[in-house]
C-alpha cells in the first residue's frame, strides 16, 4: 500500500482519492475544535500558505476520540475552521484514528511510523510528515508546533 492507494471523504461529502496529492509533500494531522492544541490551526494554515505554492499541503482529519473534543458535524467543523482560523487546506470528514474503526489511511500511517506509545495515536494534533514520494518522513507529537516543522518541510521541497 501507498498513500495514493487511499481515498477519504471530504467534510463536504465528496470522496477524495489521495493520489490527487501525489508529488506533494504533506502534513497529515488529526484535528479537533475544542482541544488545547486547537490554536495550532493558525500555524497549519501558515504552513499551507507559505509552502503550498512549492508543492506542499496540509490534510486535516477531524477526530472525536480524544476527550470528545470534536463533537460537531462536518459542516460545523468546516465553519469553525474557516471563521476562526481562515483554513483553506483540505478538511476531511470526521474519522477514527485508533481502535477497530480506524480509517485505513491511519492504519497505514501508524504502521509506517510508530510513536512513543507504539502505533496508537496519543492525542489530537499528532502529525505525520510525508515527502513527495509519499514516504512517511516523520511523526510528531501534538506538542510539536506547526512552526517547528517548517525547516523539515522546506527540506522536502
Amino acid at each position: 500500500m501507498a498513500l495514493q492507494d487511499f481515498t477519504a471523504r471530504l467534510g463536504s461529502g465528496e470522496t477524495q482519492a489521495l493520489e490527487a496529492y501525489s508529488g506533494r509533500a504533506l502534513l497529515i494531522v488529526n484535528v479537533a475544535s475544542k482541544c488545547g492544541f486547537t490554536p495550532q490551526y493558525a500555524g497549519l494554515q501558515a504552513l499551507h500558505e507559505r509552502f503550498g505554492p512549492n508543492g506542499f499541503a496540509v490534510l486535516a482529519f477531524p477526530c472525536d476520540q480524544f476527550g470528545r473534543q470534536e463533537p460537531g458535524s462536518d459542516p460545523e467543523i468546516a465553519e469553525f475552521c474557516q471563521r476562526g482560523f481562515g483554513v483553506t487546506f483540505p478538511l476531511f470528514a470526521k474519522i477514527e484514528v485508533n481502535g477497530p474503526k480506524t480509517h485505513p489511511l491511519y492504519v497505514w500511517l501508524k504502521a509506517q511510523k510508530t510513536g512513543l506509545l507504539g502505533s496508537a495515536i496519543k492525542w489530537n494534533f499528532t502529525k505525520f510528515l510525508l515527502d513527495r514520494t509519499g514516504a512517511v518522513r516523520g511523526r510528531f507529537a501534538p506538542t510539536a508546533t506547526p512552526e517547528s516543522l517548517a525547516p523539515r518541510i522546506a527540506a522536502l521541497l
